[in-house]
């Protein structure tokens, strides 16, 4: 099949968000990231890169992953003459770290490809279901009141799981009376890192609530400490920014470190790789769930087809277009059905289609690369 890249666009977008979304790494009110356009043969693909204008969940940034595509990983597409996503991956790989970057433009390769082959991306990752449970992440609010609100308004919306995110300070308290206004509902809590070894009495008070796991406690390369934690919790522990390739789910594993994985796209370098993870977790019998970057509709698109996959067996961290942005950038919006779940989208490659004329309007900055 003839599929040359003919033209890549490489755009920063900005979107306010319709409420501020605050983690242990502080408080956002909109959202700055990278778009890849990737053309060919009268259609174009797109993919989504997830790093933000700030090195905080990641050190990779908007500006980065500008420098790395454009210097580095768009020449390897004309170089290579590449057009599959399976032999970008294991040609990028030679340039270490920035999987942000190289996912972005992975993921506008899988959306041509299934636009040629007249497939949803679901198919072609060997999905298995054409509808996906939906969790919703809940920032960290200015009072424990306000948090209930949005807690009550979301169950009303229909999601299957609520997931809070915890600090120091902002935690043991906040999961008291979530519990006692909602004993019952399926819980969990995000760390983001911010606790340390120190602090693992205070930890282990999470068994209290009966959570359906407790996310990324301690920072990242810590699956010491985490290894060393998990053995004292009730409470499932899933790591998040620890897991970056198959490798370090392998090691997490063999370490004991938690019994859940999150995948995400951005943060392991694309498809290719996430399947890699997903299997091996699957073999190793290790749930995993996708998790979210506040992708706008395309990248949300995106991580719709992967969780099709037959071991993502939690809720995941795909909400509704509105939970974010008073306007995405894709039609149809994605939305909760009254199950609590997003359908899997039908019709070729992602499946929905972005509006250029939005993608115009929020639009800071856009390079033309061709060959």
């Amino acid at each position: 099949m003839n599929q040359d890249i003919e033209r890549l666009e490489l755009l920063i977008l900005r979107l306010p968000y319709v409420h501020y979304f605050e983690t242990s790494l502080g408080r956002e009110e909109e959202r700055e990231f990278i778009l890849v356009k990737v053309y060919s043969e009268g259609i174009w693909g797109y993919g989504e890169v997830v790093a933000d204008r700030s090195p905080f969940y990641s050190y990779e940034t908007t500006s980065t992953a500008w420098h790395v595509l454009k210097d580095f990983l768009i020449p390897l597409i004309f170089e290579k003459s590449i057009s599959r996503p399976e032999v970008f991956f294991k040609e990028a790989k030679k340039y270490r770290g920035h999987p942000m970057a190289k996912a972005g433009l992975e993921l506008a390769l899988w959306d041509i490809q299934g636009k040629k082959e007249d497939r949803p991306l679901w198919k072609l990752y060997g999905g298995v279901r054409t509808e996906i449970p939906s969790g919703v992440s809940v920032g960290i609010q200015d009072s424990i009141p306000g948090l209930l609100e949005r807690i009550q308004s979301f169950l009303e919306e229909g999601y299957q799981r609520i997931k809070i995110k915890v600090k120091p300070g902002w935690d043991i308290e906040v999961l008291e009376e979530i519990r006692k206004k909602f004993p019952d509902i399926p819980l969990q809590a995000d760390a983001n890192g911010s606790y340390s070894p120190a602090q693992k009495e205070l930890l282990k008070r999470f068994d209290e609530f009966h959570l359906l796991m407790l996310e990324q406690p301690f920072p990242p390369y810590d699956l010491w400490d985490h290894s060393r934690l998990q053995k004292e919790m009730r409470t499932s522990l899933c790591l998040d920014e620890s897991i970056l390739s198959v490798d370090t789910a392998r090691k997490a594993y063999e370490m004991e470190s938690c019994r859940i994985v999150n995948i995400k796209v951005g943060r392991v370098g694309g498809i290719v790789e996430s399947r890699k993870i997903h299997d091996f977790c699957q073999e190793k019998r290790i749930p995993v769930w996708c998790g979210g970057m506040l992708e706008s509709g395309i990248g949300r698109a995106h991580n719709i087809h992967l969780a099709t996959l037959p071991n993502f067996q939690l809720p995941n961290d795909l909400s509704a277009s509105k939970r974010y942005y008073a306007e995405d950038l894709i039609e149809p919006p994605v939305e909760i059905t009254p199950r609590g779940t997003i359908v899997a989208p039908e019709l070729p490659g992602i499946g929905v289609s972005p509006q250029e004329d939005r993608i115009e309007k929020a639009t800071l900055k856009r390079e033309v690369f061709k060959d």
